[in-house]
């Protein structure tokens, strides 16, 4: 059997493990003891509430606010929940609304082309589809909800990355790019030079430079405050979907992402320059 990796010595191992995964229950029963009526709560009282040693609920309150899940409250001394709980739940609600208005829109979508459509997200380094709908057609692309991808060489990254401010897009792509096929985009300034012209466009496509045999198109969602959170991708076969059919798709694709930025409150127009 070959195997991969550093051996470990199995017991250190698995106390380690549990002492960690003890940590991270009880960090959560903290964040949990927030949910009633009381808005700020103190180390005494989280540690006779929980039936936790005080040091321990104050070594984990430490580290929560190291993080922003919670903050003290100076005059007090007592403890809150932090903005960094309200940034993720206002993620997920995000995502949530993005996904739950896109996606008889994206049905439309994926009826008028007949190829499949899929709803990408900004995920950290990558995008994140999180909604797919797939072709009807016996030749089609294979994608389901949770796959991952770089945001250079991928049609709805690169829709994403084009109306990102300047740093935004130097961080995403950083100084060297992978190549994901012979095709890949791996130079800096001519991906800047692309961008440009999605900014342009208003779409961005993609020719195999993310998977070999495939090709797609994708344009951007803007949210209520103009911030770029998604975009809408028709993709498909190479040998179904030349460059000229794939573009012939631009116009119902900008339709239905204009659609659904409306739908999260977006006014104006998605297309060339708007930012």
């Amino acid at each position: 059997m070959k195997t991969t990796g550093k051996m470990k010595i199995a017991g250190v191992q698995d106390e380690d493990q549990k002492g960690r995964l003890s940590s991270v229950s009880m960090a959560i029963r903290i964040l949990k003891a927030f949910e009633g009526d009381d808005a700020e709560i103190g180390v005494t009282e989280l540690a006779r509430r929980l039936g936790i040693a005080k040091s321990t609920v104050h070594r984990l309150v430490v580290t929560l606010m190291a993080e922003d899940f919670l903050e003290q409250n100076r005059e007090t001394g007592r403890y809150r929940l932090g903005l960094g709980l309200f940034a993720l739940g206002s993620l997920v609600r995000n995502r949530m609304d993005l996904s739950t208005e896109a996606r008889t829109l994206l049905m439309d979508l994926r009826n008028e082309t007949d190829e499949t459509v899929l709803l990408g997200v900004p995920a950290g380094p990558e995008i994140m589809y999180i909604r797919v709908q797939p072709s009807r057609q016996a030749v089609r692309i294979s994608a389901e909800i949770g796959m991952r991808a770089p945001y250079h060489s991928t049609a709805a990254g690169r829709a994403m990355l084009a109306f990102q401010p300047e740093s935004r897009v130097a961080a995403l792509t950083g100084a060297s790019l992978a190549a994901r096929t012979p095709k890949t985009v791996t130079d800096p300034e001519k991906l800047r030079k692309l961008l440009g012209n999605i900014r342009r466009l208003g779409y961005a496509v993609e020719d195999e430079e993310n998977e070999l045999g495939m090709r797609a198109i994708a344009a951007p969602i803007h949210d209520a405050q103009s911030d770029v959170v998604g975009a809408v991708v028709i993709a498909g076969p190479v040998q179904r979907l030349s460059l000229k059919n794939l573009n012939g798709f631009a116009e119902p694709l900008l339709v239905a992402a204009r659609a659904i930025s409306a739908r999260l409150g977006h006014r104006g127009s998605l297309g060339a320059g708007d930012s």
